[in-house]
């Protein structure tokens, strides 16, 4: 039996793809060597200890239709489309070894004619005559008796809407946890305009098959064709879920202020796993009682456009003569949300 296994995802849908690459790595064979390749389309990926307000413009993405996605490994958030393939080495210790995949990527490109080089923040790299400049990033997770290691190589990205989402609107929040380090990039066709996703992968698939001197046949992956992977779709119910994605974001506080025609508002909020555990809501308004309503009713809600919704229509509910300037401070929080 191979020690190699080589897959194919069909799918641009990233909490398909984050599942399946989660999938393998923890049903794979100890012995075993993966190479697993894919595309995610309109999507941004954060590290598993981000905090996607803090890294993303999530109203821009919400509007755009971008998907936000929370993958295993650590580091920072990438935006993908279809201009950007990735890739992800898998292996048993004590054979995983994460120099072992950069080779092979680096090998690949060179027989592409493109000479890249690793720097010291796992990036790879080309010099041009800017000076080095990065075209793919990596992570990495490890676990006692496996590991791997992937990451995305920016082929012909679009560079505008990367900037688009990946720069939040400036807002008074205090975060913990990782912040991206932003480098300046370059996409792969700028140096060879006829380099394709197709002629990339083929390469990266020829050079893992001669660095371990072994060939299997690739298995295509898509949720119409899935191979025996077990547990997925309680995986991929995990991937998908709101909880993982956005709730599993490390505590951090946010505070806001405006000021309407009738008064003044300042909110403090303490978010914790994406939900408000604290809040404190400060007003010079003549009627504070509605004001003073929505702060226990934002008390325990998601931190987001559900749990904000659901906060201001009870207090509406409660001060129906107020509905108006409910409705205002809704559309400002809602904003200030995203």
């Amino acid at each position: 039996m191979s020690s190699l296994r080589l897959f194919f995802s069909t799918s641009t849908n990233p909490l398909f793809n984050l599942a399946v690459e989660d999938t393998i790595f923890r049903s794979m064979a100890a012995d075993q060597k993966v190479l697993f390749l894919w595309r995610n389309d309109n999507t941004v990926v954060i590290g598993r200890a981000q905090n996607p307000w803090k890294e993303c413009n999530t109203q821009r993405m919400e509007r755009d239709g971008i998907t936000l996605a929370r993958r295993q490994s650590g580091g920072g958030a990438v935006f993908h489309d279809l201009g950007n393939t990735n890739f992800t080495f898998m292996a048993g210790k004590p054979g995983y070894d994460k120099t072992v995949s950069t080779d092979i990527v680096l090998n690949a490109l060179a027989e592409l004619g493109i000479k890249g080089k690793a720097t010291g923040r796992n990036d790879l790299v080309v010099e041009t005559e800017d000076g080095d400049r990065k075209f793919s990033g990596s992570a990495y997770r490890e676990t006692m008796d496996r590991g791997f290691h992937h990451g995305t190589i920016l082929l012909n990205a679009d560079m505008n809407r990367l900037a688009d989402y990946l720069n939040p609107d400036p807002k008074k929040l205090q975060a913990k946890g990782i912040t991206s380090v932003r480098s300046r990039v370059i996409n792969l066709q700028q140096l060879d305009q006829s380099l394709t996703h197709e002629a990339l992968c083929t390469a990266i698939t020829q050079a893992f098959f001669k660095y371990y001197d072994e060939q299997v046949e690739p298995e295509f992956i898509s949720p119409d064709v899935m191979p025996n992977l077990p547990n997925f779709e309680a995986t991929f119910a995990k991937q998908k879920d709101w909880h993982w994605n956005f709730g599993n974001t490390p505590e951090f506080t946010h505070q806001i202020d405006e000021r309407f025609i009738w008064a003044g508002v300042e909110v403090h909020f303490n978010i914790k796993k994406a939900h408000i555990e604290e809040v404190q809501i400060f007003t010079d308004s003549l009627e504070p009682a509605p004001l003073e309503a929505l702060q226990l009713a934002l008390h325990g809600q998601m931190y987001s456009h559900e749990g904000i919704n659901a906060a201001i229509e009870y207090v509406q509910n409660q001060y129906p003569s107020n509905h108006d300037e409910m409705e205002q401070v809704k559309d400002w929080l809602l904003v200030q949300l995203s």
